[in-house]
């Protein structure tokens, strides 16, 4: 029943009890309460006053002694688990179940315990065993599905992908619960239709009592008669909600009827009052309590039990009637209304959730339209998929009539895109496969050539392999490390070859470097002659046996090169001849060697260009000079300025004329 139908109620009944006080206060028909006093006994009043305030003496219990903790279960252990959840020991033992730790139980041992005790039709024996049974096989079942996910991440499955799959255990559960929730549902069945036919005998009971108002007889048979019926009110049990509140009702209103007829004297009345006062000042106290308290669904439970409580104590005095109500009343009005204020807050903040899924959905949307072509574009969109999905799972519930809508439209998302999502991935797989086939084909080339010795035209082909297998793009993950190492063993082998060959040239280099020392200080120590020929004939024989001598380090190429070139220069400003005498000489020796080299005319004809490309260049500059000499004033500095124009011209046409000769003889 609603706490706002109690509150309704129970004033209204507490007026009636005090209007019914009232109207036996002013009988005048009834005998004085001294008078009655003689006709009850002492034992008969103690029973009558318990009979009134409800407080039956409670029956005396022996203490049953603590059993120790049982820490592992064995098949003895288990059917005894079994046989004291389902009663079928004896009464006193029923505590031994609270020092079993259902916890330490395994998932098959929850299962077969389980299934047996399912088969208890009283669900009351059982009910608070399988939540127990349920909690722990819940926790051992969740621990099994984050391990299976773990399995399926690590192999590179996606979340929103993972399905989990039902095993035998979770299936035999899943069956002995669907038993006890048939029994359940069976016993509730059962349970209204006891309840009807309690509603039924108390009904008859009212009847009696009503008979028993109008009675003759004795008081001290009316009084026995009066606890025997109450007696059976209290052991017939439940009645259907729906009618309870006529049938409290109707039943007070019989009992305080009663209480007019015979009249319990005041004394003993006064005292009923009292308890029942103190008994709703403990319930005020309670109710306060639950002001405080963190959970709001808890506290408005307690708060319906402290109702039907109140309901069950009976009158108080009608000086304090009021006030005490009052009081239950207020403390009432602050919980439902902090419960409605909870409730508005959490559908403000339900409403919230709901806008921030919208934008989320908005969000995986505009994900799953962008235009994605590589694998790397893809994982960027997935683990922006994936950040919106965790972003989703903190968020909370929406409203529940918009929660699996608003679900379902992310959902659709999530399923276009990694639908998008291995599509794209079977066709980079057919690519990589094409990808692996055709480097198969480049480790087949290098392989074929990795003992060459020719290591100018090899290295150049292994090369240009290498730049086609950059080319490819990527294979299947498996094989990826398997093939590359395959060619670039091919690569390394033939490489490391050609590292050890001119290795050892290294020290012929330092040998030449060695003798172009010498033949530079012998090209610098010699003494030029009065015969122009001697010392040509000197000079060539220099230049020869330089170009003999060979490669030197690279680092000490150009400072012995410089070295030779100004020995050599030097050697030519004391033989006082003709520079270009010189030049054209040498070049027709230089000639001479590009015919008999191999590719004659490949060189030769490489040369002749070499040589058209530099007069073209020296012809440009000098008709930017020639041009530009045009323009000098007569001064004293602008004469300098000339001749060194006109210096410049002259030995660019000098050049010119020289670099045409040599031509003549590449002709």
């Amino acid at each position: 029943m609603e706490i706002k139908d109690q509150l309704n109620q129970n004033p209204e009944e507490e007026k009636k009890v005090t209007n019914q006080d009232e109207n036996s206060a002013t009988d005048n028909t009834v005998e004085k309460s001294n008078s009655v006093e003689t006709q009850i006994e002492a034992k008969d009043k103690e029973e009558i006053v318990a009979l009134i305030t409800g407080n039956d003496p409670e029956p005396e219990t022996e203490t049953v002694k603590e059993t120790e903790p049982v820490n592992q279960i064995s098949e003895e252990e288990k059917r005894r688990i079994i046989n004291l959840i389902t009663g079928k020991f004896a009464e006193e033992h029923h505590e031994l179940f609270d020092d079993i730790d259902i916890d330490e139980l395994n998932k098959m041992e929850l299962v077969e315990v389980l299934e047996e005790i399912v088969e208890e039709n009283d669900i009351t024996k059982i009910k608070h065993q399988v939540s127990k049974i349920k909690s722990a096989f819940y926790k051992h079942n969740k621990e099994d599905i984050a391990n299976e996910l773990n399995e399926f991440l690590n192999s590179g499955g996606a979340e929103a992908e993972f399905k989990h799959t039902e095993d035998p255990l979770e299936q035999r559960y899943n069956k002995a619960i669907a038993t006890y929730r048939h029994n359940k549902s069976k016993y509730s069945q059962d349970l209204e239709k006891e309840k009807v036919a309690n509603l039924e005998q108390k009904y008859a009971l009212l009847e009696e009592l009503k008979e028993l108002i109008n009675s003759e007889e004795t008081l001290k048979k009316t009084y026995d008669e009066f606890r025997n019926l109450q007696d059976r009110w209290k052991e017939i049990g439940m009645v259907p909600a729906t009618e309870l509140r006529n049938l409290w009702q109707s039943y007070h209103f019989l009992v305080e009827k009663f209480f007019d007829k015979v009249r319990i004297n005041r004394e003993l009345r006064d005292l009923d009052l009292k308890k029942n006062l103190e008994a709703k000042v403990e319930l005020c106290e309670k109710a306060e309590e639950l002001i405080v308290e963190n959970s709001i669904i808890k506290s408005f439970k307690k708060l319906q039990y402290y109702h039907e409580k109140w309901r069950e104590i009976g009158p108080v005095p009608s000086d304090v009637k009021d006030d005490i109500w009052d009081r239950f009343k207020g403390i009432t009005d602050k919980i439902n209304k902090r419960r409605k204020e909870y409730y508005k807050e959490l559908q403000d903040q339900q409403e919230g959730n709901y806008e921030a899924k919208l934008v989320l959905c908005d969000k995986a949307k505009a994900i799953v339209n962008e235009p994605v072509e590589t694998i790397k574009q893809w994982q960027s969109a997935t683990d922006r998929i994936n950040e919106l999905l965790k972003v989703w799972k903190t968020i909370g519930r929406a409203p529940k009539a918009k929660n699996d809508e608003v679900w379902a439209v992310f959902k659709e998302s999530l399923d276009t895109f990694f639908g998008a999502k291995r599509e794209f991935l079977n066709e980079v797989k057919e690519q990589q496969v094409n990808n692996y086939n055709l480097k198969l084909d480049l480790c087949s080339k290098a392989e074929a050539i990795k003992d060459s010795s020719d290591w100018s035209s090899t290295t150049k082909e292994l090369i240009r392999l290498q730049k086609e297998w950059k080319k490819i793009g990527p294979v299947p993950r498996k094989y990826s490390d398997k093939i590359w190492k395959r060619f670039r063993a091919s690569c390394d082998d033939f490489f490391n070859r050609k590292s050890e060959h001119f290795k050892s040239l290294h020290v012929a280099e330092d040998e030449n470097l060695n003798l172009k020392k010498t033949l530079v200080k012998e090209i610098t120590d010699y003494k030029v002659v009065a015969e122009k020929e001697a010392n040509l004939t000197a000079l060539k024989d220099f230049q020869k046996r330089w170009m003999d001598i060979g490669f030197v380090p690279f680092k000490e190429k150009d400072k012995i090169q410089n070295e030779y070139r100004s020995a050599i220069d030097d050697m030519i400003e004391k033989m006082d001849v003709n520079k270009a005498e010189i030049s054209a000489s040498d070049f027709q020796e230089k000639v001479d060697i590009l015919k008999s080299s191999p590719e004659a005319d490949k060189r030769i004809s490489k040369e002749r260009s070499f040589i058209r490309n530099k007069i073209s260049k020296i012809q440009e500059d000098l008709n930017v000079w020639e041009n530009n000499i045009g323009f000098f004033s007569s001064s004293s500095g602008s004469n300098k300025l000339l001749e060194e124009f006109e210096q410049k011209i002259k030995r660019a046409k000098d050049e010119i004329e020289a670099l045409k000769v040599k031509l003549r003889m590449l002709r």
